[in-house]
């Protein structure tokens, strides 16, 4: 019986360490979008996600659109790439189940007065993790 309760412990720290790394890799591929955006560093921001990821979101003029990823990176190219532009962002939740993943980021622009809550599909593909899809709303 001890052993078997040994070997028990053993796989749930095993499975535990393994769900951290997972976790560690996702907010990976989550800080090069926080970072890519904020800094306009459009590789960095690009690399984030699946070259056939789908972006659903609200443009300026208020209207319900799809981008792709090339489309959404290109919204940063006239910003000084390297500069911070305002955007504070942070994970907020992070939930992994094998090789799917979602997750919760807060993007705000304090001198702004803007929040946006933005959420996340992301999919494991060659040991890498790659945002598939992403949609946003303002909560201010």
């Amino acid at each position: 019986m001890r052993k078997i309760t040994l070997l028990f412990v053993a796989l749930i720290t095993f499975q535990f360490t393994q769900a951290q790394s997972e976790n560690s890799l996702v907010e990976k591929t989550l800080q090069n979008y926080m970072e890519g955006s904020s800094y306009a560093k459009l590789k960095m921001l690009k690399s984030a996600f699946a070259d056939n990821a789908t972006l659903y979101l609200t443009n300026k003029e208020g209207l319900f659109k799809i981008y792709s990823p090339s489309e959404y990176v290109d919204f940063f190219r006239n910003s000084e790439k390297g500069k911070f532009n305002g955007r504070d962002a942070k994970v907020l939740a992070i939930e992994v189940v094998k090789d799917i993943a979602m997750a919760k980021v807060e993007i705000s622009g304090p001198e702004r007065k803007w929040v946006y809550i933005d959420l996340f599909l992301l999919k494991k593909t060659n040991n890498s993790w790659k945002i598939i899809s992403k949609t946003a709303t303002r909560i201010d």
